[in-house]
């Protein structure tokens, strides 16, 4: 088993890869998670506001 973890004397580059790999995926799903949040929240202020309706510009033609 030590000889697994060891990994021939490359055990720091390999397990490195192996905790940053890890991180970047953990970050990834916290801030889809948390885009997913603020998104849900910001369609919940705005589903109850009505937005003026634009009035159509009409152009006198010569």
């Amino acid at each position: 088993m030590t000889d697994f973890l060891q990994m021939g004397g490359y055990a720091p580059y390999v397990w490195s890869a192996y905790g940053i790999t890890l991180v970047v995926l953990l970050l990834n799903i916290w801030s889809a998670r948390r885009a997913r949040i603020q998104s849900l929240a910001r369609a919940a202020e705005t589903a109850g506001e009505e937005r003026p309706r634009r009035r159509p510009t009409v152009r006198q033609v010569q």
